[in-house]
């Protein structure tokens, strides 16, 4: 268990899923999450990305994007895609040499707490989960998720104990009885823990609290150094798999394979997630008043600590360069 004093912490253990065996061979290596479906894993599984780039591209699923910010950190990942924001602030609040180069994903529901029925706990009551053992998936986008409900809801996180768990782990601990609440993100975690409990809010009070959020694409410094054309293009195939998926649903079946989810689950789950164009993001989110300039200074000082304090200007953390 990890008390609340630590979960401002940045680093967190290496947690592949995949394997790293054969990233020393291969030409660009790509981390991404199982459970949570993009168009992309069209071209994935068609290896439009390998064509396009003209190397093999290597994709390693990871438990949670701190995971993946450790395995750029290591050289073993190149490219991370949908890796929260919470994670990356986290990395450059730390001076890991990592830059933000696109969004790949803007949702408002698809991490959620799960709070168990047996406790009787709602948003009515919600102060009564003090005292009691939350799990928690720290320095993620459930992460934040969890600390702006339980401030929307008056909760004191001092007066929590809170265990630092993956979606999948804490969804075993809810069912377990193990802890009274869980949050994660994932389809089939979720769904797990919404067999013993119901979410404490609501969509429509989740967008009502300004729960919502975006995942971006990173990649580490090097990278972005040394293979300039093939972050280019691995941006552009990126682009052409959501553009097709927006007219052309019928290859849904290969995302939910590879994303390892029912068709069903899946189309629950993307139905609410956009995935913003290229115009979109270099206007809506990096334009002058877009997203990423207000959420990463308000995320960087969320989750700043002593040791890794928050940046005054963010903005040499973006390169929107390789979109254009």
């Amino acid at each position: 268990m990890k008390p609340i004093k630590n979960i401002l912490k940045f680093a967190s253990t290496v947690a592949l899923t995949g394997t790293l065996a054969t990233s020393a061979v291969a030409d660009v290596n790509v981390a991404y999450f199982l459970e949570w479906a993009t168009p992309n894993q069209v071209a994935k599984v068609e290896k439009a990305y390998d064509e396009a780039i003209g190397e093999k591209v290597n994709w390693i699923n990871f438990g949670s994007g701190g995971a993946m910010t450790e395995a750029m950190l290591a050289g073993d990942i190149d490219i991370s895609f949908s890796q929260g924001l919470a994670p990356f602030v986290n990395a450059i609040n730390a001076n890991a040499p990592i830059k933000m180069v696109g969004v790949a994903v803007a949702y408002g529901a698809a991490d959620d707490c799960i709070v168990n029925s047996k406790e009787g706990i709602s948003s009515s009551n919600a102060t009564e989960l003090e005292g009691k053992t939350v799990a928690v998936p720290l320095n993620t986008m459930a992460d934040f998720g969890f600390r702006v409900t339980m401030e929307h809801l008056g909760v004191d996180l001092s007066k929590l104990t809170i265990v630092d768990q993956e979606p999948a782990d804490a969804a075993v601990s809810l069912v377990d009885g193990a802890v009274s609440m869980a949050c994660g993100f994932g389809e089939n975690s979720l769904s797990k823990m919404k067999e013993v409990g119901k979410p404490m809010l609501t969509t429509a009070e989740k967008a009502e609290a300004g729960i919502s959020s975006f995942d971006i694409i990173s990649v580490t410094e090097k990278f972005a150094q040394e293979k300039p054309e093939a972050l280019r293009t691995f941006l552009e195939v990126t682009a052409e798999a959501n553009a097709e998926f927006a007219k052309d649903q019928s290859k849904i079946g290969i995302i939910a394979s590879d994303a390892g989810l029912t068709i069903e689950k899946t189309k629950a789950q993307m139905a609410g997630f956009a995935f913003p164009s290229v115009d979109e993001q270099l206007t809506a989110y990096f334009g002058k008043e877009g997203r990423v300039w207000d959420m990463l200074p308000f995320m960087g000082q969320m989750f700043a600590t002593e040791n890794s304090p928050a940046k005054a200007d963010y903005t040499p953390a973006v390169d929107t360069s390789f979109l254009k």
